[in-house]
């Protein structure tokens, strides 16, 4: 049986709600004020709260944020009259799940108490299922609990046991270096070293010598015989970036190193036997290139024995707030100042596309986080680049369809917000006014569409 905490300084208001919802099967609690309500929250869990938005003392917006405090997982549904729509919206962006105008249809009600503890029992156990898995994996120096993410745990998990070589891919800046790390520290490699390599950026005659070694009189300045990457990384990992830049002579080296498990080092003769576990990474198509004959095809499935996959950022979005406060943490424990983010800006943080990934959102919260001088970082702060994409990104355009004639020519601006109030109608229409729903299917935040709602 739900537990239901009502908020409101009309007594005939309490009196319906609670008959209704008694005789819905709902266990009732009620209070006259938000310091009353507080008291009950901060001693009884619930699993919803109707408030009214206005009350004397403790209006329901400052309830709303107080009992976010006390029990995150609070479903909260707001009250208000049709003049104070505006409130009720704010206080969606705060983390309602919904508003009701007074006076209120029974049904109407009743259907958005039902949504209301679905949707908020939905999302504790979908946290607590994904807080479980990342306890499981222990990968925490990886931020991020999306759904792609967790199939990248498993991956891991599963890849970790074998000694099977990997190849990871993914767009640049997506974090391929901590997924290598990943796999050496839950193998039984981990107390083994783990030795990372940029290919690209070693000049095609260093990477050969870095990789193998070399012996005395190999050439000039050969002065002793040196163990290269290879033999030092013997018994844990080589993290090989960059793979498809490597030479196609190195690349003939580099199959001997995965058939034989030996390597000869440069100006040598004897083979030297390694247990190197290779994981390479690339964010070029390895298939087109040995199509082009630029990367040896038997090397490539050497080295794609295991491929793991990383999500570019705009398809983990969900991700974006931790990652964000992961580096607000790491620039106030690097400069001795605490910066925050306000609830707009972390709006369209999740709404930017990120060519450049990871890198780029860390690259930019540092500098938004650098220049800011009021400890809290708010939309104004933001470059153009990031509002103007993220306004564009926010309904795609194969959403915008092109109709009516064109005898009377309009301004674009007022066409466009036409056809917007249009589609969103449909959209809702179509979701059976299930907002939250609805903002999925458009791909944008729930704060956004009732932004757009209210506009």
């Amino acid at each position: 049986m739900a537990k239901i905490l009502v908020v409101d300084d009309e007594s005939s208001i309490i009196e319906v709600l609670s008959s209704l919802l008694t005789r819905n099967g709902y266990d009732i609690s009620s209070a006259s004020n938000g310091t009353i309500a507080l008291n009950l929250l901060k001693d009884n869990a619930f699993d919803l709260l109707i408030t009214d938005m206005r009350m004397p003392g403790m209006n329901g917006l400052e309830l709303l944020k107080s009992a976010k405090k006390l029990q995150e997982h609070l479903a909260v549904i707001v009250m208000s009259a049709y003049a104070e729509v505006d409130e009720a919206v704010s206080a969606m962006k705060e983390g309602a799940f919904d508003y009701i105008t007074k006076p209120f249809k029974f049904d109407e009600l009743l259907l958005t108490v039902q949504r209301a503890l679905s949707y908020e029992n939905a999302m504790v156990e979908n946290k607590l299922l994904k807080r479980s898995l990342k306890t499981k994996y222990h990968f925490d120096f990886i931020i991020g609990d999306s759904e792609p993410m967790l199939r990248v745990y498993s991956l891991i998990e599963k890849v970790a046991k074998t000694g099977s070589t990997v190849l990871v891919t993914g767009a640049s800046g997506t974090g391929k270096e901590l997924i290598a790390r990943a796999i050496h520290e839950s193998s039984a490699r981990s107390k083994h070293p783990f030795i990372k390599v940029n290919c690209a950026a070693m000049p095609d005659n260093l990477l050969e010598s870095e990789l193998f070694g070399y012996v005395k009189g190999a050439f000039t300045g050969a002065s002793n015989d040196r163990k290269g990457l290879f033999e030092a990384a013997d018994g844990g990992t080589i993290f090989l970036d960059e793979i498809g830049s490597i030479p196609f002579n190195t690349q003939a080296k580099m199959l001997r190193v995965l058939q034989e498990k030996e390597i000869r080092r440069v100006g040598g003769t004897e083979s030297v036997k390694v247990d190197v576990r290779i994981v390479a990474a690339t964010n070029e198509d390895l298939r087109r290139k040995t199509s082009l004959g630029d990367f040896r095809e038997d090397l490539y499935f050497r080295l794609s024995v295991i491929p793991v996959v990383l999500p570019p950022l705009r398809e983990r979005r969900e991700d974006i707030p931790a990652l964000v406060e992961h580096f607000l943490k790491r620039f106030a424990d690097e400069n001795h100042r605490k910066v925050t983010i306000s609830a707009g800006a972390l709006e369209l943080f999740c709404e930017y596309s990120w060519p450049g990934n990871i890198r780029q959102l860390e690259n930019l919260v540092s500098r938004v986080a650098t220049l800011n001088e009021t400890s809290e970082i708010v939309v104004d702060e933001l470059p153009q680049e990031l509002l103007t994409r993220s306004s564009q990104e926010s309904v795609p355009a194969a959403a915008i369809p092109i109709h009516g004639d064109f005898d009377t020519i309009i301004p674009l601006k007022k066409y466009l917000r036409k056809v917007e109030r249009a589609y969103l109608g449909k959209v809702l229409d179509r979701c059976d006014g299930d907002k939250n729903l609805a903002a999925r299917n458009l791909g944008i935040s729930l704060a956004s569409l009732y932004r757009k709602y209210e506009e």
